[in-house]
C-alpha cells in the first residue's frame, strides 16, 4: 500500500451522515484524505417518519463537523444534495471539485424497511438505483477519471443453500460445453438471488457497474458487505458529539446489535424462525478499514469491476443468540419469521482479498460484544420497547403469522 502522503486523495463520501458513512468519513479524514460529505440527510427524515430514534443521541451534521474540527480532525466539508434527484447539481459538484474517488453509501440500507409497504419499496428502488445511475452518468459526462468505492451487500448472492460451495469474490468460474463436445471456461458475475427489494437494488447496482466499467472504463470497487455490528470506532469516540448511530428497531437494527441491546435492557432475544439462517458479519471498525484499503488500492483503468467480500466471519442466527445469552444471561425467544427465506442455509465465504491487503479481522471473541452492551445500557432510557419487534413482513402469509396472538 502507498505511503499516506502519496495516497492522499480528494474523496466524496456519499451518505456520509449514516451509520457506516459517518465513521468512514472521519476515518478517511484521519488518514489524511480530503473529505467532502454529500448527503440529503434522508436517514434522519426516515427516523421522523417511523417515530423512532437512534439509541445513541446523534448530533446534527453541523455539530458533528464542528466537533470533529475542535478535536483536531482534518477539515471535513459538507454538501447537502440528493444524488437520486439533483443530477445537474451532482454533475456541477463533480466538475468543480474534481474528486479522485467517490465512496458511495447513499442508498436506503435496510431490507425490512424496503419491504414495509409499496411506498417504501418504490422509494428504495427510486433512491438506490437512480442515485447509482446518476453517479455513473455524471462521472462519464464530466470526463474525469474517478474511482467509485461502493458499499454493496453479501445479500446479492442470496441466502439459499450453496451446497457447501465457497462463495467467491464476485466472479464465478464456469465451464461451458460446446456442441462439438469441447469445453471452455470463463469468469462470470456470480448468479444473484436477492431476498428483498433492498437486496434487489444492490444486484441492479452490480449490473450498472458491469456496464459502465465495460462501456466507459469507469474504475469501480464493489464491496459485498456482511451485517455490521458495533457502534463506534476510535475517531467517533473522541467526543460525545461524534457518536455514531445505534439502530435497534425492527426495520433498521441489525441482528447482532439488536441482540446486544435487548440483553442490555432485559428483553428476550428475538430469534425469527428456527435460527438456522447463516449470515456474514463484520465489525464497524473493520468495515471502515476495508473502505480505506479499497480506496488506497484502486483498480487500473483496464481492470473489470473489483469485487471484495467485506466480511470477517459467519454465524447461524440461533447460535449467535445463544452466544449473547451465555455472555449476558438473557433469555431467547423464538418468533415467526417475517422474511420469506430458507429455514436454514450454509454460507462459506472467500474474503482473502482484504486479508492479503492487510486487514486484521475483529471477531466476536475479541471482547467487543461487552462494549456494545455497555453502550446499550448507557442509553437504555432512550429505548422505545414498542419499536423492538420486527413487523415489516415480506408477504401476506408472513404478515398473518407475525400478527397471530
Amino acid at each position: 500500500m502507498l505511503e499516506q502522503q502519496e495516497s492522499r486523495v480528494k474523496v466524496f463520501v456519499l451518505g456520509g451522515d449514516g451509520f457506516c458513512g459517518w465513521p468512514c468519513a472521519v476515518n478517511l479524514a484521519d488518514a489524511g484524505h480530503d473529505v467532502l460529505i454529500v448527503d440529503n440527510l434522508s436517514r434522519r427524515k426516515i427516523d421522523i417518519d417511523l417515530g423512532v430514534e437512534s439509541l445513541t443521541p446523534i448530533a446534527t451534521i453541523q455539530e458533528r463537523l464542528r466537533a470533529w474540527t475542535e478535536t483536531g480532525g482534518r477539515e471535513i466539508r459538507f454538501s447537502g444534495l440528493d444524488i437520486a434527484r439533483d443530477y445537474d447539481l451532482l454533475l456541477d459538484l463533480i466538475r468543480s471539485e474534481r474528486p479522485d474517488a467517490v465512496v458511495h453509501f447513499a442508498e436506503q440500507r435496510a431490507a425490512p424497511y424496503s419491504m414495509k409497504s409499496s411506498a417504501t419499496k418504490r422509494y428504495t428502488v427510486d433512491n438506490n438505483v437512480n442515485g447509482t445511475h446518476n453517479l455513473l452518468a455524471a462521472i462519464v459526462e464530466s470526463g474525469l477519471d474517478v474511482h467509485i468505492v461502493h458499499l454493496g451487500t453479501m445479500g446479492v448472492y442470496g441466502y439459499g443453500s450453496h451446497r457447501g460451495a465457497t462463495i467467491p469474490e464476485g466472479y464465478l468460474t464456469v465451464e461451458v460445453p460446446q456442441p462439438d463436445g469441447t469445453r471452455f471456461t470463463e469468469k462470470i458475475l456470480h448468479p444473484s438471488d436477492p431476498g428483498s427489494v433492498y437486496h434487489m437494488t444492490k444486484t441492479l447496482d452490480q449490473l450498472l457497474f458491469h456496464y459502465y466499467n465495460k462501456n466507459d472504463g469507469i474504475r469501480i470497487t464493489d464491496l459485498h458487505q456482511g451485517i455490521v455490528w458495533g457502534t463506534n470506532i476510535e475517531q467517533t469516540s473522541r467526543d460525545p458529539r461524534l457518536t455514531n448511530r445505534f439502530d435497534y428497531d425492527g426495520d433498521y437494527g441489525t441482528v447482532l446489535n439488536r441482540f446486544l441491546m435487548q440483553a442490555a435492557i432485559g428483553y428476550p432475544l428475538s430469534v425469527h424462525g428456527t435460527g438456522g439462517q447463516t449470515r456474514a458479519f463484520i465489525h464497524i471498525r473493520d468495515s471502515v478499514r476495508c473502505v480505506q484499503l479499497a480506496l488506497e488500492n484502486p483498480p487500473s483503468s483496464t481492470d473489470k469491476v473489483k469485487i471484495f467480500n467485506q466480511m470477517t466471519e459467519s454465524h447461524q442466527v440461533g447460535a449467535l443468540a445463544q452466544k449473547v445469552a451465555d455472555l449476558t444471561g438473557a433469555a431467547v425467544n423464538y418468533l415467526p419469521n417475517p422474511r420469506k427465506e430458507a429455514v436454514e442455509n450454509d454460507l462459506i465465504v472467500d474474503n482473502r482479498c482484504f486479508i492479503e491487503l492487510g486487514l486484521k479481522p475483529t471477531t466476536l471473541d475479541d471482547g467487543l460484544l461487552s462494549e456494545v452492551v455497555d453502550v446499550a445500557r448507557r442509553w437504555a432510557d432512550r429505548c422505545d420497547r414498542s419499536r423492538i419487534p420486527c413487523v415489516s413482513a415480506w408477504t401476506k402469509t408472513q404478515a398473518a403469522a407475525i400478527q397471530a396472538p
